[in-house]
C-alpha cells in the first residue's frame, strides 16, 4: 500500500498476482480480494495483467469509483510503464515514437490479442528509449498507453519487432528465456483525487 485515504487507495502489485479473481477456486487469491479484507469498501477501477507489476488504484465507495472510472474513460489519467525489450531500438533521446495499430481478441487463442486492421479497436502507445544494454542485446523503454486495451503494450511491442523480455504469451522462446518474469512495470500514475480534485502523482521503481 503506497497511499490510502477515505476515497482512494494506491497499490503496488507484485508480478504473478491477479488483479481481480479469475475463474476457478485456484484463481480467487488476487490483489483486490486482499485489499478488501482490510478495506471492505474498496472497489476496482482498472487492472494490470497478472504478469505485470506496479501501480494500481482502487476507489473507496461507489461515488469515488464513478469519478475514477470516468477519469480513465476520458483519458484524464496519465500512466507510464517501464519495459525491457529484445533488440536495440533507435538511440535514446527525448523524442517519443508512436505505435498506432488496432487490437482485437484472437478468438482461437483466447486470451491472446492480435493486430487486426479490419475489426480491431483503435490502440495507441507512445514509447521512447531510455538506455541500451549491448551485452544483453536489449533496450529499456518508457511507455505511455494512450488507450487501455488488454495486453496493449505487449502486442504493440511484438508488432514493432521488439517483444518484451520474459513475455510468455507474445515472445519467442529465446526472448522468453532472457528473464524469469515479464519485464513490464507500471512505474507512475498521475490523476486527480476523486473528491478534492487535487492532482496527485505516484511513482514505483521497478526491480529490474
Amino acid at each position: 500500500m503506497l497511499y490510502a485515504d477515505d476515497a482512494l487507495l494506491v497499490l503496488d502489485k507484485p508480478f504473478g498476482l491477479l488483479s481481480v479473481p479469475g475463474r476457478g477456486a485456484d484463481k480467487q487469491d488476487c490483489l483486490s480480494q486482499r485489499v478488501q479484507c482490510r478495506y471492505p469498501d474498496a472497489l476496482v477501477v482498472h487492472r494490470l495483467d497478472m504478469a505485470t507489476s506496479g501501480l494500481m488504484v482502487m476507489a473507496r465507495g461507489a461515488a469515488a469509483q464513478r469519478v475514477l472510472n470516468a477519469a480513465f474513460a476520458t483519458r484524464e489519467v496519465n500512466k507510464r510503464y517501464l519495459a525491457i525489450v529484445d533488440g536495440e531500438l533507435p538511440a535514446p533521446g527525448t523524442e517519443w515514437g508512436v505505435i498506432d495499430l488496432p487490437i482485437a481478441l484472437d478468438w482461437p487463442r483466447r486470451p491472446m490479442r492480435v493486430i487486426d486492421h479490419e475489426s480491431g479497436q483503435a490502440s495507441v502507445t507512445h514509447w521512447r528509449v531510455l538506455t541500451h544494454n549491448q551485452t544483453e542485446g536489449t533496450s529499456r523503454l518508457e511507455l505511455e498507453p494512450v488507450t487501455g486495451r488488454s495486453h496493449q503494450l505487449r502486442v504493440h511491442l511484438q508488432a514493432l519487432g521488439h517483444a518484451i523480455v520474459g513475455d510468455a504469451l507474445y515472445a519467442c522462446p529465446r526472448i522468453q528465456a532472457k528473464a524469469t518474469r515479464l519485464l513490464l512495470h507500471a512505474s507512475s500514475i498521475e490523476l486527480a483525487h476523486p473528491v478534492s480534485g487535487t492532482s496527485m502523482r505516484f511513482v514505483s521503481p521497478p526491480c529490474f
